[in-house]
């Protein structure tokens, strides 16, 4: 990989290893595309009310274009450990719930202006709507997580719930804090995305009762896989183009967010760059151009290119927890998730 002036990570990848990347997503909706039809009426039901505001709003961001990843991965967890029951498709609904609330949470809290290429709900309904429809999925996801008659899933879900909103209130203090370190990052991100993923594989152990060991795996490998995401994520903010992310690009920027890119072009800059970095991220003060000025830092240092390095060690950490499982079109469209995930970057 290399930066450009253009902004952009070139992939030392060829065109077939990309394409192949890429094409992962369909291979994982077409394994379970039956039990996704499921949860995807499950949503449905669940999420209606006769409150005709909660299932309008809730269903703006639910049907805005989202690939329901984290559900997937329920899905496939269990098709891995051939679990043969129903309790998956609960959980997994109550994961997207859960993730769905968060976002309409966040995007109260980080005023938004865009969300998988829409308005986001706050700026349509008001921001109490918002954050009462919020609540709602998280209540129905609630009843989900009892419905599986598992107090261990119970306990997984509810507390990655917790974890998700320490994370959020965790990045709210370390924003526009340039002294924040890499640990207190990964920290950050490991709790308000990472502990989402993982406890969504790991429910598909614990409902199919393979013990421990699997149930740690499809953690570790959940948790893993969630922190390369979020790695990427933050990269693509200053080099991707709207279409490809859903939202605006410098969004972390103008927030004054302090994520891996801007923590190590912080470390590496000269004193007259660390004076920009602490106009803009601490003080807030942009003003025409600075983004401009900030990706061209953030390529100088390399810092864009160094995250995406991160997010691939983490997506080998996520491939080498599924080793304990025998090969089966589930295992290969979990280690093929990894790339793709990574391959947003590209």
């Amino acid at each position: 990989m290399s930066g450009t002036s253009s902004g952009k990570i070139v992939s030392l990848y060829g065109h077939t290893e990309k394409d192949k990347a890429a094409s992962a997503i369909d291979r994982m909706q077409e394994l379970v595309a039956g039990r996704m039809a499921e949860v995807n009426d499950t949503i449905l039901k669940r999420m209606d009310s006769p409150v005709s505001l909660i299932p309008e709003l809730a269903g703006h961001l639910i049907s805005s274009g989202g690939k329901r990843l984290r559900p997937m991965l329920t899905l496939a967890s269990a098709d891995l450990i051939g679990y043969t029951g129903n309790k998956h498709i609960g959980l997994a609904t109550a994961v997207e719930f859960i993730h769905t609330a968060t976002l309409l949470h966040d995007d109260v809290v980080d005023e938004s202006t865009l969300r998988r290429g829409k308005k986001p709900a706050n700026l349509i309904w008001g921001n109490q709507p918002t954050v009462l429809v919020g609540d709602f999925l998280f209540s129905r996801a609630f009843e989900l997580m009892v419905e599986s008659d598992s107090l261990k899933v119970l306990k997984i879900l509810a507390g990655a719930a917790a974890v998700i909103t320490e994370g959020e209130v965790l990045q709210l203090t370390t924003a526009n804090d340039l002294s924040t370190t890499e640990d207190k990052y990964l920290e950050v991100i490991t709790a308000k995305t990472a502990i989402l993923f993982a406890a969504a594989c790991e429910v598909a152990g614990v409902v199919a009762g393979q013990g421990e060991e699997v149930e740690s795996a499809l953690h570790a490998y959940g948790k893993y896989l969630g922190i390369a995401f979020q790695l990427v994520d933050d990269a693509l903010d200053y080099n991707a183009e709207r279409a490809t992310l859903g939202k605006e690009i410098g969004d972390d920027f103008r927030e004054g967010k302090i994520t891996l890119p801007v923590i190590l072009a912080y470390r590496r800059g000269t004193d007259e760059e660390r004076l920009f970095w602490k106009r803009t991220m601490a003080r807030l003060k942009q003003e025409d151009g600075d983004l401009d000025t900030a990706i061209e830092l953030l390529e100088q240092a390399s810092t864009l290119d160094d995250t995406i390095k991160r997010a691939h060690h983490y997506g080998a950490m996520a491939k080498d927890a599924l080793a304990i499982f025998k090969g089966n079109p589930a295992k290969q469209a979990m280690l093929d998730i990894v790339d793709f995930c990574i391959s947003r970057a590209y």
